[in-house]
């Protein structure tokens, strides 16, 4: 991997790497989230092994937003691909629900053992997980867990950042090239806090209001016991200020005693520093 990483500069040669990667398998389960990295993974598949060598699986987990779950297996449905939503119910685990730093890794563990015996249910000879090359660069504890299964990430691998695979989905013609990026829902609680499905389904609620308020970027409401912190870009900033009464409003009837909006922005991964 770190050889391949050495040796690719362009787009092209790193695309031509991926077709590569996955021509080498003989068939595939997708973990497929529906976000910008799964679907372009899931599309070149499909492309390179044919509809009938793929198999793409959605995690049905109360740390992904209902909307979420619904949009890729419809996006899956667009793409012509064999689809299974697959429910793990990941707060059993008192190991995770407890939200260590490590809650990433317990969290990714869980999910690709599921995922492998999955695989093997339905004669999916590998499993592929949708990391790119960015990812290997920040705090991303699941990564552990994906080489300790030696689950395959070939957008990684071939050294795709995210904003070139963003660039090659709209050359593709994927809706998905500009959707925002997301996170499960535990990234806006702080470590040490409990997970639990009550506090999931408020943040969830909280977010999807303001994406009907008019946020279409990067949208984050990080829960601090009953105070909202609202990370939106720049570009938002406005819309939050401009229907800041009724957003007010609609945070404080779900449940939220104080709403703020913090000035840094949208920050990926905040709640790691």
């Amino acid at each position: 991997m770190k050889k391949l990483r050495a040796n690719l500069k362009t787009t092209a040669e790193k695309e031509k790497a991926l077709e590569d990667i996955l021509g080498g398998f003989e068939s595939v389960l997708v973990a497929f989230s529906g976000g910008v990295d799964s679907t372009y993974l899931l599309y070149k598949a499909v492309r390179i092994l044919g509809e009938d060598r793929v198999l793409a699986v959605t995690i049905d987990s109360p740390l992904i937003p209902f909307e979420e779950i619904k949009a890729a297996a419809e996006l899956a449905q667009r793409l012509k691909v064999k689809h299974l939503s697959f429910k793990i119910d990941l707060l059993t685990s008192r190991e995770l629900s407890n939200n260590p730093p490590e809650r990433c890794y317990i969290c990714k563990k869980m999910i690709y053992e599921n995922l492998l015996d999955l695989a093997e249910k339905h004669g999916c000879k590998v499993v592929l997980d949708g990391s790119n090359f960015d990812d290997d660069s920040v705090y991303r504890p699941g990564l552990f867990a994906l080489r300790e299964l030696q689950i395959k990430s070939p957008l990684l691998e071939s050294s795709l950042r995210k904003e070139e695979i963003r660039a090659l989905s709209k050359a593709a013609g994927l809706a998905s090239w500009n959707k925002p990026a997301a996170a499960c829902l535990a990234t806006r609680i702080p470590y040490g806090e409990e997970i639990n499905p009550d506090k999931l389904d408020l943040i969830a609620r909280a977010e999807y209001s303001l994406r009907q308020s008019g946020i279409t970027r990067e949208l984050r409401v990080r829960c601090h016991g009953n105070l909202a912190r609202i990370e939106v870009n720049a570009e938002d900033l406005e819309v939050i200020i401009k229907k800041r009464e009724e957003i007010y409003e609609r945070l404080n009837d779900l449940g939220f005693t104080y709403i703020t909006l913090d000035l840094g922005g949208f920050q990926s991964g905040s709640m790691d520093r």
